[in-house]
């Protein structure tokens, strides 16, 4: 069976994890729907995955599905993900025409009846050699050209997509261009003057500066309480809650009190009644919080109980001492995951607004 190679597509790659290769894709699926309207997605190789009527997904398939309801099977969206035992299977019995035939297939669904096909890599351009497959050669597969997202900035950014366009170039994989992440809203100007010329030097073009907006690498609630494993120990409509800002109730209550606001995660063991009723009485007011979380594991008093079923805020019961749940916290690597409506819109807009969409389809 001979590949379709007529469906107009592009693969996003970066120069390193969480650079935004997801947020950009997400961004431009959005602008290509808008303008093509039948639109396609894949990720052949996935790294993060889920379990679908027992079928292993990749994380930003399923994202990009329910987003954008784009009428492809999930598992063509996400042909091969990449278990803990995957690489040494490999490894012992390597298998790449079936992984190749695999991908190839997956395509074919995934463009059948679209005007355009968004392909999404993992990680720089060399992950997935170990087992034949890195992104520079599933481009190569796939007869798509590249767009390399990398973080914001001159030399570093520029040197590390010198490195990635080499592997790219040497599959025979053309990059079209670059789009820097994450750069600091008051230094755009300056970066978007001196990248360009840094990257026209190498033959590339600049296709986007996105501001960095720290709302977008802000955990949610609901992303919290995965990762810590916790209970919610209140009946809540608000589990997509953005948490801007961290507060440890390892103060008195009065002064902690003074501390709370809007997008204020509150973290406090579980037997200081004084902190939940300070927290109740801010709360009762019609202030907001973003959650409270309740450390130690220790069981909750009937007082506590109590209070916690008032608060309009998810509060949660975790096992962990509330240092370690705020250097979980601190620590998280946020994803954008399907319920992070505010967060998609914000993606959208901001994608919208500083990636040239018609100098990449000008590209391919």
């Amino acid at each position: 069976m001979l590949l379709n190679t007529t469906t107009p597509r592009v693969f996003i790659a970066a120069t390193r994890q969480n650079d935004g290769k997801t947020t950009n894709s997400l961004g431009l699926l959005a602008a290509l729907q808008r303008r093509f309207g039948r639109v396609g997605y894949i990720k052949p190789v996935g790294q993060r995955f889920v379990e679908i009527d027992e079928e292993k997904i990749d994380e930003d398939s399923v994202l990009m599905d329910r987003v954008f309801r784009l009428n492809c099977p999930l598992v063509d969206m996400s042909p091969i993900a990449v278990e803990p035992d995957f690489t040494r299977r490999y490894l012992q019995s390597a298998n790449l025409d079936g992984l190749i035939k695999r991908i190839h297939k997956a395509f074919d669904r995934v463009a059948w009846e679209k005007e355009f096909v968004l392909c999404e890599g993992t990680g720089h351009a060399g992950v997935g050699s170990v087992f034949d497959l890195s992104n520079a050669a599933v481009a190569r597969l796939l007869f798509a050209k590249v767009v390399i997202v990398t973080r914001g900035g001159i030399g570093l950014p520029i040197d590390e997509v010198a490195l990635n366009r080499a592997l790219f170039e040497r599959e025979g994989v053309e990059v079209i261009g670059v789009i820097l992440n994450k750069v600091l809203p008051e230094k755009l100007d300056y970066i978007t003057e001196f990248a360009e010329k840094g990257l026209r030097r190498k033959g590339l073009k600049l296709l986007g500066v996105v501001p960095n907006l720290p709302l977008l690498s802000s955990p949610t609630l609901d992303l919290i309480r995965e990762e810590l494993k916790a209970r919610v120990l209140n009946e809540n409509q608000q589990p997509h809650n953005i948490v801007r800002r961290v507060v440890i109730g390892a103060m008195g209550a009065r002064r902690a009190a003074k501390l709370l606001g809007p997008g204020v995660l509150l973290i406090t063991p579980a037997d200081r009644e004084d902190m939940l009723k300070a927290a109740t009485a801010y709360l009762s007011k019609g202030n907001e919080l973003a959650g409270i979380i309740l450390s130690d594991g220790a069981s909750p008093t009937p007082t506590v109980h109590r209070l916690t079923r008032q608060h309009p805020c998810p509060v949660l019961l975790s096992e962990d001492d509330s240092y370690n749940v705020a250097s979980k916290v601190h620590d998280l690597i946020v994803k954008l995951r399907p319920g992070d409506t505010e967060k998609i819109r914000l993606v959208q807009e901001l994608i919208a607004g500083h990636v040239k969409l018609d100098k990449i389809l000008d590209s391919l």
